[in-house]
């Protein structure tokens, strides 16, 4: 077994990202498998240094231990530009240059599980003017053709641990983007893709990412890559009954550290489902 957990380096981490890795941690150190890290760190107007050193202290003060060197996704930027180019050479993505503005003023599809459904207006582009437009350098991202991959891959499923397989919808999630305008790859292609090439073997996460499990099972069967078990577990809620974010100061683990908490007993007591005053454990 072999599990990760991939904080993304654009702020300090909180409880709830505390709940995953231990969960994540203490499931491969049971069934005496490996525990990594991986940082997602490929925003590159939002990482900081800071932030990644931070992480690693505070997994340390809750002390969970893992296995080998942090992988760094700002180091596989070749990965995600090969498996980008095999799905392009298979027309299955296509050059988007719409700009917010575009998209809002012509929607008219309804909301998937990710929100809106991209209206697929540069779907339509002919092969002479997506050229023309690339060979002048305009702004785009890469939108997988859902429609064409979906019908590719046929029916989709993948386990969830303890409820068995459960069928995936990537359809619904329309053309979603493999690689944005101002990043190299967007977080569907980056973890599917590093998922399969650290070997990992289940997925612990939060269940606010069930719906984009059926994007990477679908990124699976057209990249020829192995799927995971996965466990999408309850969120870590505050007083006011929203899941954590990196804005809420008080539940930074950074801050309880410097406070002078035991992170070896908040770990224990996130094991027991235990947390502090105010905190709840609710699905979405």
């Amino acid at each position: 077994m072999l599990t990760r957990f991939a904080p993304s380096p654009t702020g300090a981490l909180h409880l709830g990202h505390a709940y995953s890795a231990v969960l994540a941690h203490d499931m491969a150190r049971a069934a005496g498998g490996r525990f990594r890290l991986r940082i997602d760190d490929i925003d590159g107007s939002r990482s900081r240094e800071e932030h990644h050193a931070a992480a690693l202290a505070d997994l340390a003060w809750l002390s969970l231990d893992w296995d080998g060197e942090p992988v760094r996704q700002s180091h596989r930027l070749n990965d995600y530009a090969a498996a980008l180019d095999d799905l392009r050479l298979r027309d299955l993505v296509y050059p988007c240059f719409c700009t917010r503005a575009d998209i809002a003023a012509s929607l008219s599809a309804p909301h998937g599980p990710s929100g809106a459904v991209y209206p697929g207006t540069c779907r339509a582009l002919g092969a002479a003017e997506r050229e023309a437009r690339l060979t002048e350098g305009e702004a785009h991202c890469w939108r997988l053709d859902m429609a064409r991959s979906a019908a590719l891959a046929g029916p989709l499923a993948w386990e969830e641990q303890g409820q068995g397989l459960r069928a995936a919808d990537p359809g619904a999630h329309g053309d979603v983007v493999l690689a944005r305008k101002d990043a190299p790859a967007s977080y569907h292609l980056a973890s599917t893709v590093d998922d399969a090439a650290m070997g990992v073997t289940h997925v612990v996460r939060g269940a606010d990412l069930i719906a984009s499990t059926d994007v990477h099972r679908l990124l699976q069967a057209l990249l020829g890559l192995p799927t995971p078990c996965y466990r999408h577990h309850a969120l870590v809620c505050g007083p006011d009954g929203r899941r954590l974010a990196k804005r809420d100061a008080a539940a930074a683990l950074a801050a309880l550290r410097y406070a002078g908490a035991d992170g070896a007993a908040l770990a224990a007591d996130l094991r027991a489902g235990r947390l502090p005053t105010g905190y709840s454990l609710r699905m979405p």
